[in-house]
């Protein structure tokens, strides 16, 4: 926007200076050095201004000064209408281009659904919203700071991003949040956290609530408050760098999965509804998926590896399964059958 500006009025501004320079000093030499440069600039801006006061410099018997002037206006009006002009209706252009936008985000927000909310685009949130991004998913970001708002819009059109509090009521509501599957709370601060998480449950209590904890003393006042899980960055930390001493080849490979462009794998989670109660894994007419693999199943809190074909499913369970984002929606239009 700055550079847009620059670009825009660099040449009109130069041009008023020269305007304005070149009707002082030839105010001044008109004048035979009698009036001060202050009564010859104040000349030259009433001019080109058009304010019609009295001359302050007398031109009566000076056809050279009049000649002089009917040039400055001509040039200085002209410059000076074409910057109040553009300046105008950059203000008013910008006015109805946020208008128009916020209208057509809270259109968006209603016709959306099982969205998620990011709360906070900082340095953890940014690597959320990548995520939801290229898994596919709808969210809603919300961020008190307009550079931030601005910085994503600009790298992901598509999402839609709400400048204020996230831990005020109404932001959330505008945010879809009685809608919504599932909200993070990752800000930079645990009490807002805390607080967003609290608000959350209070207006919606099936939306779940993911929390960033940065201090592991607050990790349990984060899920009395309603957080579903809390996440202490200490700890994902250590795990990390344990995890990069012992078994570099296992991050390496993680890395990879999320990383590579070419086949960005994910693992994800398939909910079985009631009717494929008592259906085998071997029916489930997986093999159309040539992209994915499934890991396992979690069943009453019981985890099966590598489940055989003949493995019975029930309502309810989960199947842990490796596949691409684009297969992943196949999946969810599958089983949505």
């Amino acid at each position: 926007m700055a550079k847009e500006l620059l670009r825009k009025f660099r040449i009109p501004f130069v041009l008023l200076f020269l305007v304005l320079v070149t009707g002082t000093s030839g105010y001044w030499f008109i004048g035979g050095g009698k009036y001060s440069l202050l009564d010859c600039f104040y000349m030259t801006v009433i001019t080109i201004l058009t304010i019609g006061y009295g001359e302050i410099i007398d031109l009566t018997n000076s056809d050279w000064g009049r000649l002089f002037t009917i040039l400055i206006a001509f040039t200085g009006i002209g410059t000076a209408t074409y910057i109040i002009s553009t300046f105008t209706a950059l203000i008013v252009e910008g006015q109805l281009k946020e208008t128009f936008k916020k209208r057509r985000m809270e259109k968006n927000i209603k016709k959306i659904s099982d969205h998620y909310i990011v709360c906070g685009a900082g340095r953890v949130g940014s690597v959320i919203i990548h995520e939801l991004y290229t898994t596919g998913r709808l969210c809603v970001v919300v961020d008190n700071d307009e550079e931030i708002i601005q910085i994503v819009t600009e790298k992901y059109p598509e999402i839609i991003a709400i400048a204020g509090d996230a831990d005020i009521e109404e932001v959330l509501e505008k945010a879809g949040i009685k809608n919504a599957a599932g909200i993070f709370a990752a800000t930079g601060d645990d009490n807002q956290n805390l607080v967003i998480s609290l608000t959350s449950k209070y207006i919606n209590p099936n939306v779940r609530v993911v929390a960033r904890c940065l201090e592991a003393a607050n990790q349990q006042k984060m899920k009395k408050a309603g957080a579903d899980t809390v996440i202490t960055e200490n700890f994902i930390a250590g795990m990390r760098m344990a995890s990069e001493m012992v078994r570099p080849t296992v991050v390496n490979f993680l890395d990879k999965m999320l990383a590579d462009k070419d086949k960005n794998l994910r693992v994800e989670e398939i909910l079985m509804k009631e009717k494929y109660s008592g259906v085998r894994i071997s029916d489930l007419d997986m093999h159309r998926f040539q992209d994915t693999l499934i890991l396992a199943v979690l069943d009453d809190n019981k985890w099966t590896y590598s489940p055989k074909g003949d493995y019975l499913l029930n309502p309810g369970c989960r199947i842990v399964v490796i596949t691409t984002p684009e297969e992943r929606v196949k999946l969810a239009e599958h089983f949505q059958d």
